[in-house]
This record gives structure tokens, sequence and C-alpha cells, in this order.
């Protein structure tokens, strides 16, 4: 049940930066950009995160996180990872 719901909201979140990404007047502008910052910021904690307390490790799920939402995907990672 736990997989089902974990997966559905993937999908969901997947959707709605889909829309968003098609709804702006320069799509690959904005694309490129969330991508990039979004990368950059997952491999600015993977680096430093222990000045701060945390680390993201670069696997699959953060990687493919911080691509498809960017940055406010990592700021979630590191806030669930104080918790």
């Amino acid at each position: 049940m736990v997989k089902i719901i974990f997966w559905s909201l993937c999908c969901a979140s997947v959707v709605v930066m889909m829309i968003y990404y098609a709804t702006r007047l320069k799509r690959l502008k904005t694309v490129i950009y969330g991508v990039a910052t979004g990368i950059i910021s997952l491999l600015l904690i993977n680096y430093f995160g222990e000045m701060i307390g945390t680390s993201l490790p670069l696997n699959l799920f953060n990687v493919s996180g911080s691509i498809i939402l960017g940055v406010p995907f990592v700021i979630c990672m590191v806030i669930f990872n104080f918790l």
C-alpha cells in the first residue's frame, strides 16, 4: 500500500511539472534552467553537506527527483534528512 501511494505521488509530481513546463513561453530555457539548478544544488549538498550536518547520496531517486522537480526537491530531502 505504501509503495502504491509513493509511486502515485511520484507520477503526480511528474505530471504537474510537465504541465508547468508546457505552459511556459520559453519552454526549453525553463526546462534547462530547472534541471541545471536541481542538479547543481544536489551536487553542492552532496559535496558540502557535511558542513551543515547532512549528506544526500547520488542515487537514482535523488538524481531523478532533482532533475524533474529541481531545487524544491533537494530542499525537501535535506529537511527530511534532518527529521
